[in-house]
């Protein structure tokens, strides 16, 4: 975002605590103001403001038009669990989610595509492509279909964004890539995650009393 300072006497303003999602610790918080905010002109202000997460305390540079939040950076990531998920595959979604944030979805749809090629290396799947290496995913692993489905579109839409022939490399949105991201992280916590839920409800389980009417099929 290019600012414009379009006032000769940079006048100091306290606009206050302001309401956003935190680029490192992922929550949504108020942020508390750090020293004063500048006056640029159009109704422009800059200012400084931090986490109040006692354990994040992070510090994020904003633009606010008034009250409202027009820019931070760093900007908001979207947030997602990575309990369970292999080192190098978070990596790669990792990267994927800051180019997102960033508004770079040319790359971010390049490495949500790269993070389906490290699923399959990681599942076992072969193939001469990541099509052929989808398809012999689907006889390894279980999956609901439309999942199967959402990585053949996560696929294709790294393949356009990957060769700079494919008529749709400069036409993918944020919105295809917003969409992207939820499938993929939804594809991931099917994959890595909702198999260590099923063991820590089930060790819960063991350690609960058991209740008089345990297994008369109610």
């Amino acid at each position: 975002m290019k600012l414009k300072i379009d006032v000769e006497d940079l006048a100091q303003a306290n606009q206050g605590p302001i309401a956003t999602t935190c680029p490192h610790c992922g929550n949504n918080a108020v942020f508390q103001v750090v020293g004063t905010d500048t006056y640029i002109g159009h109704n422009l202000y800059c200012g400084q403001r931090r986490c109040p997460d006692i354990n994040c305390n992070s510090h994020i540079f904003v633009v606010m038009r008034d009250r409202d939040l027009v820019w931070q950076h760093p900007p908001s990531r979207v947030a997602f669990k990575t309990e369970n998920i292999p080192a190098g595959i978070l990596e790669t979604f990792d990267e994927a989610i800051t180019c997102h944030a960033a508004g770079c979805f040319v790359a971010a749809a390049i490495m949500i595509r790269r993070t389906l090629e490290e699923i399959c290396e990681d599942r076992g799947a072969t193939g001469k492509d990541l099509k052929d290496r989808i398809g012999d995913l689907r006889t390894k692993i279980v999956l609901p279909q439309e999942l199967f489905d959402a990585m053949d579109e996560l696929r294709l839409l790294g393949n356009d964004a990957a060769h700079i022939e494919a008529k749709a490399y400069d036409q993918i949105q944020k919105a295809e890539i917003d969409a992207a991201v939820e499938l993929t992280i939804e594809l991931l916590k099917a994959l890595y995650q909702y198999s260590n839920l099923l063991t820590k409800m089930r060790a819960l389980k063991k350690t609960m009393p058991q209740q008089v009417n345990d297994g008369d099929g109610e």
